[in-house]
């Protein structure tokens, strides 16, 4: 199948049209213009790779409409909590994730030029958009990139059923002599909320297995789920899926790994307490916790030979014995530079539920854009 079938539902949009776009409608709400591009780059990177579920597809419902509630903090104010000459904590003051997130790798990635390595842990912070972005900019730098964060619960703790954990995904990425760097970038959850919000536009039927309900069976129900999901009446499985069977004790450990390292560090909330809701059902703030690590190679034997390497084995598995049928293997990374090379050259595919919400939003503010569906 070729790559834009896919999307035949679609239109497609100049990802420099979309990212201003974006752009604009943070600036309406408040936020500060630099800000809003750290913001709307980090949207529209994730557009560029082909990872819809968290590029313009969460500008409204994250950003814009938390901002309207008055639970996320247009401008960002960074307080540096503690520092040491490899370490660091900041404080997002529960203003824009992408903001504190951007400082908190450039922080790490400064450190670890000087003693080679880096970390720095963030505390009351919103999300951050794709954290594959972060550890991008480790890997622009010649350096390993790892990041994780917690989110608001929505995975059951294996045998349990129970939304206890957020999709809390591990991130690793490093350069490889290809055009591309490995970047691993998923949640420790079979799926996670973004990709049941682009079933739930596309009108399909969950997985079973993705989710279980209270009762321990699994749900396909996208729509409701959504609701559930918000109100503890379903949950997510770890990786791996329910039960020991097929180790999804391997995700749930995982997950709470990523907990652990994104509220104890720094002294943050976590687990239910990133819910978004008080006792009596009213929206507060998610004050999320990240972690970000960089990794300099040049300080172990070079980054020429990792590179190398690293290329190598990426080549190796990609042309090790395929399963019958099987037309590729894929290595992570591989995918979203696939997605990069078609898309730089037709821009972002926008569902008909986005576009309506493009509209919505411009004619809200009185932007000036006429879109490409319009004419």
């Amino acid at each position: 199948m070729a790559y834009q079938d896919q999307y035949k539902e679609c239109e497609w949009i100049d990802f420099e049209v979309l990212e201003s776009f974006m752009k604009d409608c943070l600036v309406k709400s408040g936020v500060p213009e630099d800000d809003a591009k750290i913001v709307s780059d980090v949207l529209i990177e994730s557009d560029k790779r082909g990872i819809d579920s968290h590029g313009i597809g969460r500008l409204k419902p994250i950003y814009i409409d938390r901002i309207d509630w008055g639970i996320l903090n247009p401008e960002t104010k960074v307080d540096i909590v503690k520092e040491t000459a490899t370490t660091a904590v900041l404080d997002g003051n529960n203003g824009m994730g992408h903001v504190v997130s951007k400082q908190a790798m450039q922080t790490a990635i400064d450190k670890a030029k000087e003693n080679g390595m880096g970390m720095v842990a963030v505390r009351n912070s919103t999300h951050y958009g794709i954290a594959g972005y972060y550890s991008l900019m480790a890997c622009d730098n010649g350096m390993i990139g790892i990041t994780g964060t917690n989110a608001r619960p929505s995975i059951a703790p294996t045998f349990g059923v129970e939304n206890m954990l957020g999709t809390n995904p591990l991130t690793i990425g490093f350069p490889t002599d290809e055009e591309f760097p490995f970047v691993l970038d998923c949640a420790t959850s079979v799926t996670q909320r973004g990709k049941i919000e682009m079933y739930s536009r596309m009108g399909k039927e969950l997985t079973p297995g993705w989710v279980i309900g209270r009762n321990g069976k699994t749900r396909t129900d996208t729509d409701q789920v959504l609701v559930d999901l918000t109100k503890g009446q379903a949950a997510l499985a770890p990786l791996g899926g329910l039960g020991e069977d097929t180790a999804g004790f391997k995700g749930f450990g995982y997950s709470t790994v990523v907990e652990v390292l994104s509220a104890a560090l720094q002294g943050g909330s976590f687990l239910k307490d990133l819910n978004g809701f008080d006792e009596d059902g009213k929206r507060i703030p998610y004050p999320l916790g990240h972690f970000f690590i960089a990794i300099n190679i040049d300080a172990f034997l070079g980054i020429d030979l990792f590179r190398k390497i690293a290329g190598s084995i990426m080549r190796d598995l990609r042309n090790s014995e395929k399963a019958p049928g099987a037309e590729r293997i894929y290595t992570a990374g591989e995918k979203e530079h696939i997605a990069w090379e078609y898309r730089k050259e037709h821009g972002c595919p926008v569902p008909k539920v986005l576009r309506n919400q493009m509209v919505e939003m411009r004619d809200r503010w009185g932007l000036d854009y006429s879109f490409p569906w319009e004419d």
